[in-house]
């Protein structure tokens, strides 16, 4: 029996393990993958199923602040990107625009990042890659000031957009080395790279090109997912918010007018 002075007996904490979690997240992911390359020999329809995966893992992780979208991205004056594999955007400061007939038309002010989605990692993908993210940077972004409960937050300057390719194998050997390294480096600004993730062969996290700094690379295939995606939050964090689109300009540029009584 117990004394009444003896305190109470801890009860063993519960533990959750972080990375197996997302070791055994990854391997459903490459399951998935796999088994549509097998199965689909339609390039299209395997295109289609891939894309899916990913989309749904990365909207599956990311908070709720952020959508997933394939997506056109365009701005105030009417130009309009490549249409990307996945646009992460904001859901708040700078709505959705326009879904016509399931296509997705994003602003530009709205975008945290973009990634393109192939089979394998070599030198024409991330030339491929780089080309449809720099379609994206490339696009005009306003911001304007807007009032909040403790005055007025002012304009902020739109932050880079992020980048990445997102692959289930590469077909480099080494997979993440040197002729990875040179595909990247021929890259300008706009084309650059900041992440690349093969789920079978590791990830690499690119500084950014204004900045400089050196190439992270995780070459641990059991280790892809996990590093990829927390780096990518880490960046998102960075980055805080999008600015707030001026509506105004839509307006302007869209030849809008009321007329008063």
């Amino acid at each position: 029996m117990t004394g009444r002075n003896e305190p109470p007996e801890e009860m063993p904490q519960s533990r959750f393990d972080l990375a197996e979690a997302f070791r055994a997240r990854q391997q459903q992911l490459e399951s998935d993958l796999g088994f549509g390359r097998t199965v689909l020999a339609h390039p299209g329809t395997l295109g289609d199923a891939t894309e899916l995966d990913w989309r749904g893992m990365l909207a599956d992780f990311l908070p709720r602040r952020y959508g997933v979208a394939k997506a056109f991205v365009i701005d105030v004056n009417g130009a309009m990107s490549d249409q990307l594999d996945i646009v992460v955007h904001d859901r708040h400061y700078s709505p959705l625009l326009f879904e016509v007939g399931g296509a997705h038309f994003i602003p530009a002010e709205s975008v945290y990042a973009v990634f393109e989605i192939k089979q394998t990692l070599n030198k024409s993908h991330v030339e491929y890659a780089g080309d449809k993210i720099a379609s994206v940077r490339r696009l005009r972004r306003t911001s304007v000031g807007f009032g909040t409960a403790t005055g007025v937050a002012v304009a902020q300057e739109p932050k880079r957009i992020l980048g990445g390719l997102l692959v289930l194998d590469s077909d480099w050997s080494p997979p993440l080395g040197v002729p990875l390294r040179d595909a990247l480096n021929a890259r300008n600004s706009d084309q650059a790279l900041d992440f690349g993730c093969a789920l079978r062969a590791g990830t690499f996290e690119a500084p950014d090109p204004t900045v400089g700094g050196e190439l992270w690379v995780s070459s641990d295939p059991t280790t892809s997912l996990i590093f990829f995606a927390l780096r990518l939050l880490s960046r998102l964090r960075e980055m805080a918010t999008v600015p707030a689109m001026d509506y105004a300009a839509y307006i302007e540029s869209a030849q809008l007018s009321a007329k008063r009584d």
